[in-house]
């Protein structure tokens, strides 16, 4: 695919879709704290777990008035909560320690904060502080691929496949827009190819 193409698809994509993530957040403390818990889980799910949680416990210091179980007992339904309370909590202190309890605002720091991995950062970083990133989970993967966009078998060579084909300025809505088509019309078992809205640019059609 050139690049042209891909232009195109965003612009097509930015008709159907917002670039606004679904997360209800905030702040940036919040918004780290939501896509932490949004690994396999929906974003729908996420949001009833934060109402409760930030009630009470909104900002770093209130995070870490909570014991490891305590905070558990709070996100379990969003599933792998051992080690998602384990991250959020690592994020946390390391927040307060090192940045005076502030979310760092530049990517490389972001990527620094103990349970915050690649992804994460680069929603916040995007979302939260207006910067370029391109965030990669399992639907911008899945679809970036099979639209024709990037020819990649990793998350990583997805991100910087997508860098070099897209326009900088592009990044971080482009991600958003790939997320909500994978999640309307290019599912993973029963893509809905008939109405996609880029089925005209779309390199891998899928006969079903």
């Amino acid at each position: 695919m050139n690049k042209q193409t891909a232009k195109l698809i965003v612009e097509k994509l930015s008709e159907k879709f917002t670039d606004k993530p679904a997360l209800n957040f905030s702040t940036p403390y919040e918004l780290l704290i939501a896509v932490i818990l949004s690994a396999q889980c929906t974003d729908e799910r996420v949001n009833k777990i934060t109402a409760e949680l930030f009630k009470e416990h909104s900002t770093p210091e209130k995070m870490l008035t909570l014991r490891q179980e305590e905070l558990e007992k709070y996100i379990f339904s969003c599933g792998l909560y051992k080690s998602k309370a384990e991250h959020i909590l690592s994020a946390t202190r390391d927040i307060m320690d090192k940045f005076n309890g502030q979310v760092p605002s530049s990517l490389e720091e972001l990527r620094t904060l103990a349970g915050v991995g690649r992804k994460t950062a680069n929603v916040v970083y995007s979302v939260a502080f207006k910067g370029q990133a391109i965030a990669v989970d399992t639907h911008v993967f899945r679809v970036s691929n099979r639209i024709g966009l990037v020819k990649a078998d990793n998350v990583l060579a997805t991100e910087k496949g997508l860098m070099k084909i897209l326009d900088k300025n592009d990044w971080s809505r482009a991600h958003h827009y790939l997320i909500y088509l994978g999640r309307s019309f290019c599912k993973a078992k029963k893509p809905d190819c008939e109405n996609c809205p880029i089925k005209e640019q779309c390199l891998k059609k899928i006969k079903r």
